[in-house]
């Protein structure tokens, strides 16, 4: 079982990606995200290693987001991780705040702990909206993410260390207003 520490959206303002990851589910080879369970979040470190455990990344993310409010994140692509299967992901715009924690967590805990497209040199934030996109549908899914011309604006509100799979939160905080 792995441990992820993550920022989420827990309020009405995540429902535009929540529809975005039906729109995305038609591409792929089950709906991966709703199946999750969990609300829009980006994840700043998975750890699978028995030496990292619950209290170590929760405090790292304490640690990291103390005194720390709610975050406007704003998104207006729709980018993808190439590979069998592609990903689709939200991009945020520049976010200075998400780099910041991401670097302070990184700093708490040897990041040769965490699975390596987490590491500092590879972390792309990231708000994923499919992961199972099959190789059939691959050309329309980059179509609709190369077709996306909108803005999203999402307040992340939560922070939070679960266990997965399936997705367990261990602990939580809501973020200041």
């Amino acid at each position: 079982m792995a441990l992820a520490i993550n920022i989420r959206a827990d309020n009405s303002s995540a429902d535009d990606i929540e529809r975005l990851w039906d729109q995305v589910s038609v591409f792929e080879i089950e709906p991966s995200m709703r199946k999750l369970g969990y609300r829009p979040h980006f994840t700043f470190a998975i750890y699978d290693s028995p030496e990292i455990d619950e209290k170590t990344a929760w405090s790292a993310m304490l640690e990291a987001v103390a005194g720390q409010a709610q975050i406007g994140i704003e998104f207006r692509r729709i980018r993808w991780f190439e590979g069998s299967p592609l990903v689709l992901w939200a991009e945020p715009t520049a976010n200075d705040i998400l780099t910041r924690l991401h670097s302070s967590i990184s700093a708490a805990i040897d990041p040769a702990y965490c699975r390596p497209h987490y590491r500092p040199e590879a972390w792309t934030p990231h708000c994923t909206l499919g992961m199972h996109i099959s190789d059939e549908r691959r050309d329309d899914a980059l179509a609709f993410a190369r077709s996306f011309d909108r803005k999203i604006e999402v307040l992340f509100d939560v922070v939070d260390c679960v266990a997965f799979p399936p997705v367990r939160i261990i602990s939580e905080r809501k973020l200041l207003p």
